[in-house]
């Protein structure tokens, strides 16, 4: 889930303040969109697109970007048709990539793609030649701090999800896609507040690559991820492990 230090560790030494803005800016997106696909495009009803616009208003992504991501999630964008794909591929070194796709011309995108794959030493791949190696799950991260992890636990198990597991900073609260949301729901009216709630793709095993490959597949991702059409990159890449150094 927060397996993010070694890719902060490398934008920082790059000193890539535009990839770190450009790669918040895509995460902001994200979670305006997965909030307007589950809930609509009101942020008068839709409590979580609430909370998604106004972290997105304080970080200063445009007004522009924020009603687009709106409109693809919920397909109002007059005269255009978005539709959700999932590309599977292979990057340097034999890592595994997922990539979730929101598009309105699936051969542009397509495209698009796999220039960004041939360009950094990787390859699309048929489907199914990746997507066996992750599980789809709902992941709910709560701070530890003023949280009881036995209260935490039961509340959350009793909503029906699959576990609790702890961190170093932080719980991270595990479920079955379809329990996602009740789960989350479960934990709003309960007032435990929480760092992040999505829908990810947990590979089943994690690859170990040194620091001069992890800048390949780094490179790899940070491309796709600068593509207009691109939602999410999941790797089986293994970056929980590395203490952040000055």
């Amino acid at each position: 889930m927060s397996g993010h230090s070694k890719w902060h560790n490398i934008q920082r030494r790059k000193g890539k303040q535009d990839a770190i803005r450009g790669q918040l800016f895509t995460k902001l997106s994200k979670d305006i969109y997965q909030a307007a696909r589950e809930g609509g495009g009101n942020p008068d009803t839709n409590f979580r697109l609430k909370v998604a616009i106004e972290r997105a208003k304080a970080n200063n992504l445009p007004a522009e970007n924020i009603s687009r991501t709106i409109a693809k999630a919920t397909g109002t964008l007059e005269g255009v048709t978005y539709e959700e794909l999932l590309y599977e591929g292979y990057g340097p070194h034999g890592v595994a990539l997922l990539i979730e796709i929101v598009t309105d011309n699936r051969n542009r995108t397509a495209a698009e793609v796999r220039h960004i794959f041939r360009k950094r030493g990787g390859s699309l791949a048929e489907s199914g030649a990746v997507a066996w190696m992750f599980k789809r799950q709902g992941q709910i991260e709560i701070s530890k701090a003023g949280v009881d992890g036995d209260e935490l636990m039961m509340l959350a198990l009793e909503a029906g999800a699959e576990d609790v597991i702890e961190q170093e900073n932080a719980f991270v609260v595990a479920t079955a896609p379809e329990d996602f949301k009740q789960v989350r729901v479960a934990l709003e009216e309960a007032g435990v507040k929480y760092e992040e709630a999505e829908l990810v793709y947990e590979p089943a095993t994690k690859i170990e690559l040194s620091d001069e490959a992890l800048e390949e597949v780094y490179e790899l991702v940070e491309s796709l991820e600068a593509c207009d059409d691109v939602q999410t990159v999941w790797t089986n890449v293994n970056m929980d492990d590395e203490e952040e150094t000055d």
